[in-house]
């Protein structure tokens, strides 16, 4: 396909999925999504391959979704779908990991010929069951658990499937309002992809994904051709809820000769009693995030590009978790995936990686009454740490690699539930020392607007083990969960009095390079 022509259609397939992002966030009704961004949305072809996917919204969905619609189809006879139809589903081993994360895919068709899907995947304010946090024992205290199955068939609701989801969750107004968002931004993705059918004469689009997905891939191949082959070792260890250390430990094999990576996991901490096991779509999501915007971070994130990359996944790992394990905190540990591959990677190309950071966003969810006695659950909302520091730059305060969801503002909190902030600021030399210092975490205190007891629901991580520096730079500070001033370890939810204040303090980031000791006159 001529150079010039492939550019300009690309470009129009970037304008499509993006404008199905924007969309997605404009109409959807909870602050997670609308506010944070923590969503995904993907162009597939006819084959269920990611062609492209919009900017906005994090690894861990963006890259679960583009093995989620080859996942879908695997219970669906794609020649049995019609237009009008829309698949649903939140099973965590098909897509994002966990029952809050509900992936939607739309069927595009061309008259009656289909020609792709469309899909996105956004976390929901709730799902029933436990809630956010870690405490669940098994999956099926989790939530609601959504087989494959048809949203829309044929342009008509599932009536059954609407009311049983109204029925299983505490927000059912919120869930269905985003639900809405996600069947309508794929409405437009199929409006926007016919238009560039029409505009460019094409039928379908399977030429125009083939040659997108071969160059990904092809290029992906070829910068890692440029590294030295061998296998290195990378670790990382970190503290979770209830206190629990974790161990992530990897072996990045670079086979130079046929352009693959080869990530084992080998010798990593086992499942864990606590809702924190990653699926091995989230554990591939992050690790092949990782190695992507190591190597040539400028190339589109495909179906071609993620090919390369392979995982090795022990039985019984807290990476590979299997049926029935609990999940529904897994991106306490699915975030630190990236440090032990950064880690074997500093050994390699030192100049690209970045020091360890805080891991895992915070994760806070509040449920009680108000002073009127009224009811409220709040969406999860989120707060970073310190980003760890790069070879050339020091790490950003506030912002956590590797997810990319953003903090609800506190004045859409307080606006949406009653909870009242009393501080919220950066942390200041909470980043390690070096050549270039660690981001610094932040300090964020709360209290609820209530005469009632309440629930606090969440899942801090770092409170001992700091992230450590690279290359002899200084580990950042590790975080501090206090109530009413005193710290504690939490492990699931807590009764809250009212009154009591919640002040968390984030980890900041591992600093890069030794500081250069002064000459002495």
């Amino acid at each position: 396909m001529d150079g010039v022509e492939l550019q300009i259609l690309w470009s129009n397939m970037i304008g499509i999925v993006s404008e199905q992002a924007r969309a997605l966030q404009r109409i959807a009704f909870s602050p997670i999504v609308r506010e944070a961004g923590d969503l995904a949305n993907g162009l597939f072809d006819a084959r269920a391959r990611m062609v492209a996917q919009a900017v906005t919204g994090t690894p861990g969905h963006i890259n679960s979704l583009a093995a989620a619609a080859a996942n879908l189809l695997k219970h669906v006879d794609a020649s049995s779908l019609k237009p009008g139809d829309v698949l649903i589903t939140n099973d965590p081993w098909m897509s994002a990991g966990h029952f809050f994360d509900i992936t939607v895919l739309s069927p595009i068709f061309r008259g009656q010929k289909l020609i792709g899907y469309a899909g996105s995947t956004i976390h929901h304010t709730d799902i029933g069951g436990y809630g956010i946090g870690s405490g669940a024992r098994d999956i099926h205290e989790e939530g609601l658990w959504i087989p494959v199955l048809k949203l829309y068939e044929a342009g008509v609701r599932n009536e059954t499937l609407f009311a049983m989801i109204t029925r299983n969750v505490r927000t059912p107004d919120s869930l269905l309002g985003d639900l809405g968002a996600q069947v309508s931004s794929g409405m437009i993705a199929s409006q926007r992809l016919n238009a560039l059918c029409d505009r460019y004469g094409l039928d379908d689009i399977e030429a125009l994904s083939d040659e997108i997905i071969t160059r990904s891939e092809n290029a992906t191949r070829d910068s890692i051709r440029t590294l030295p082959g061998g296998t290195f070792h990378g670790e990382s260890t970190f503290d979770v809820p209830g206190g629990d250390r974790i161990t992530l430990k990897t072996a990045v094999t670079i086979d130079s000769e046929a352009g693959e990576i080869t990530v084992d996991f080998a010798g990593s901490s086992g499942r864990s009693p606590r809702g924190i096991n990653v699926v091995p779509a989230y554990t591939q999501a992050y690790a092949t995030f990782a190695i992507r915007s190591t190597l040539n971070p400028d190339l589109p994130n495909n179906a071609g590009s993620l090919a390369p990359i392979k995982l090795k996944l022990p039985d019984n790992c807290i990476v590979n978790a299997t049926y029935p394990s609990p999940v529904n905190a897994r991106h306490v540990v699915g975030m630190y995936v990236p440090f032990p591959i950064l880690n074997a990677l500093a050994q390699v190309v030192p100049d690209k990686v970045v020091a360890e950071g805080s891991g895992a966003v915070w994760t806070v969810q509040i449920q009680g009454r108000d002073a009127e006695g009224r009811p409220f659950t709040s969406s999860m909302f989120n707060y970073s740490g310190g980003m760890g520091a790069r070879a050339g730059k020091p790490g950003i305060s506030a912002v956590c690699y590797p997810t990319g969801v953003s903090a609800v503002p506190v004045e859409v909190l307080e606006a949406a539930y009653p909870i009242v902030f009393t501080c919220k600021e950066l942390e200041r030399g909470s980043g390690g020392a070096g050549l270039q210092p660690g981001g610094d975490g932040q300090r964020i205190g709360f209290r609820m607007r209530t005469t009632q007891p309440w629930l606090l629901n969440t899942v801090p991580s770092r409170l001992s083990e700091a992230p450590q520096g690279l290359d002899g730079g200084a580990p950042g500070r590790a975080g501090q969960f206090l109530v009413n001033g005193k710290p504690v370890v939490l492990s699931g939810k807590t009764d809250m009095k009212a009154g009591d204040e919640i002040t968390m303090i984030t980890p900041g980031g591992g600093g890069f390079g030794a500081l250069k000791a002064a000459k002495v006159a």
